[in-house]
């Protein structure tokens, strides 16, 4: 069973940061992409920040020169480093994972359960 563990998320003021953490743990074969997604009350989720296994990511427009991402291989841990938060930042954070169970079965996605991030002061 493939599992999704969040850290990391809580309450900070304007201009703070955070960091939040994803571990997958459980069985599997190969992990593509891992990446973090956010829904904010009364919104659609979307896409955060997402890297693939080649290192390559990629940034919603929004978070692009305030957000990072970046990865533990050993670890099969992502991370979310989140600096300047603005109010609008306020969101439950998913966690992704796009891997494959076992070298039979395609991949497909899995979620975490989600972390809160508030910013407000």
């Amino acid at each position: 069973q493939v599992q999704l563990v969040e850290s990391g998320g809580g309450l900070v003021q304007p201009g703070g940061s955070l960091r939040l953490s994803c571990a997958a743990s459980g069985r599997f074969f190969s992990i593509n992409a891992m990446g973090w997604y956010r829904q904010a009350p009364g919104k659609q989720r979307e896409l955060v920040a997402a890297i693939t296994s080649a290192g390559s990511t990629n940034y919603a427009d929004s978070v692009k020169g305030r957000f990072t991402i970046f990865r533990d291989v050993a670890r099969n841990t992502v991370y979310l480093q989140m600096n300047s938060l603005k109010a609008e930042d306020t969101a439950v954070y998913y966690c992704n994972a796009d891997l494959r169970p076992a070298p039979s079965i395609r991949a497909k996605d899995y979620w975490g359960q989600g972390t809160q991030v508030t910013v407000s002061s």
